[in-house]
């Protein structure tokens, strides 16, 4: 079994080495890494081509923002399965592709996910992530918001749609939702890793645009499960941050 990681970077010479360490350090060989790089104007193709063996592949050209590139991964990708691990972010452990080709190898699964570490600018840990992952999964898990971590996310390639480019910044949480909807279509389990995948980096792209990716995804959630279901489930999330916050 194959795994595809897919980086997507642009001008990302201050966080990518990290990922790029990450991968490198894997006790499993069985994956491919594409690297797609939006032209960057830094040093983020001289630190990625350090690293580059016959596993990796790089393609750098402009593009029309994160999910179109992000597309041209799923494009190329040749494996069995497929996650995508942003510049910054770093698969926990060495043993991490192990464990989900273990876990993905029991039976086939449409998606193989786990838990994640939220880490700082420096890579240090800071807390577990929130939302956590439920131990059975399905399309309508997301009803309660985005309970696995896109970076802790492995979907089966037969599975895996294209982004919807309309959306800017909450793209993933609609393809999440639509792969397991095709993945339950196919009547394919997704199956739960207790472990931690991914530390992700706590300012990602959809952190510094909260209140639009808010907006997105309250469409998105529509637009799946419904008006009124929606509108329900925005009152218990008030009621949640408030009690948070308390």
């Amino acid at each position: 079994m194959t795994i595809s990681l897919i980086t997507v970077t642009y001008n990302a010479a201050a966080t990518v080495e990290r990922t790029l360490q990450s991968v490198a350090m894997q006790t499993s060989g069985d994956y491919e890494h594409l690297i797609i790089d939006g032209a960057s104007s830094d040093e983020t193709l001289a630190i990625c081509r350090q690293y580059q063996t016959e596993r990796m592949t790089i393609l750098s050209e402009p593009d029309k923002g994160l999910y179109d590139a992000m597309n041209k991964g799923l494009r190329l990708a040749k494996g069995d399965y497929v996650c995508f691990l942003n510049a910054g972010d770093k698969l926990h452990c060495a043993e991490t592709l192990e464990q989900i080709a273990e876990a993905a190898g029991k039976q086939e699964a449409g998606v193989v996910y786990g838990y994640t570490n939220i880490v700082d600018g420096d890579g240090r840990f800071l807390y577990p992530r929130r939302l956590v992952p439920p131990r059975k999964l399905t399309w309508k898990s997301f009803r309660w918001g985005m309970l696995v971590c896109h970076q802790a996310f492995y979907v089966n390639r037969q599975i895996a749609q294209q982004y919807d480019l309309s959306y800017r910044f909450s793209a993933d949480f609609d393809w999440c939702i639509r792969c397991m909807k095709e993945g339950e279509r196919r009547g394919l389990p997704n199956v739960l890793v207790h472990e931690p995948l991914c530390d992700y980096l706590s300012e990602g792209m959809t952190t510094q645009n909260h209140k639009a990716s808010l907006k997105e995804r309250f469409h998105i959630m529509v637009k799946h499960y419904g008006w009124l279901p929606t509108v329900v489930m925005h009152g218990w999330f008030f009621i949640r941050n408030f009690q948070n916050k308390c």
